[in-house]
């Protein structure tokens, strides 16, 4: 009676760890530092020069995250958007990801200003598409948790100009 009582837990416990977090087509994979606890199981990028040359040679659109390792509000994004299975699907699959706790030298990329948490799409030309925006016009490129909704509608318009330009 014990042994069927330990294996149906053991059976719940396997089937609840399978249903939780995002695993990509080719198997889970080692968690990444660089990740920063944004999406382990994504690849991330080390540099923004190496996101670029990601994006153009697999012709995918980049995102870029700039965030602060003690910023309130960058780890309340943080939060949603790595327990975001939809999300970290797409990224996976579609994006080259990168993300950042300092400024590059290429202001395109704070067109707006320098602030966190901050997402700026880049198209696999190296276009800055500073017309995907979050829905604040004093920061046109911040997005809050309960932003998650225009965050993938967004993603879906980087995916969708890609297609359409290139």
């Amino acid at each position: 009676m014990i042994k069927a009582g330990l294996s149906v837990l053991l059976v719940l416990v396997v089937m609840s760890s399978t249903f939780g977090k995002y695993i990509p087509k080719s198997g889970k994979r080692i968690p990444q530092t660089l990740s920063r606890g944004w999406g382990d199981q994504l690849i991330w990028a080390q540099t923004y020069e190496e996101a670029l040359y990601w994006a153009r040679s697999r012709n995918k659109p980049l995102m870029v995250l700039f965030h602060l390792e003690n910023c309130p509000h960058s780890n309340e994004l943080r939060k949603v958007l790595s327990e975001d299975n939809g999300i970290q699907r797409t990224l996976d699959e579609d994006f080259v990801v990168l993300n950042l706790m300092y400024e590059t030298t290429d202001k395109h990329l704070s067109p707006d200003g320098q602030y966190v948490p901050r997402i700026i799409f880049v198209d696999p030309a190296m276009t800055v598409r500073a017309d995907i925006v979050g829905r604040y016009s004093n920061r046109m490129y911040a997005y809050e948790p309960a932003d998650i909704k225009l965050l993938k509608s967004n993603m879906e318009k980087a995916k969708k100009l890609l297609k359409s330009e290139l």
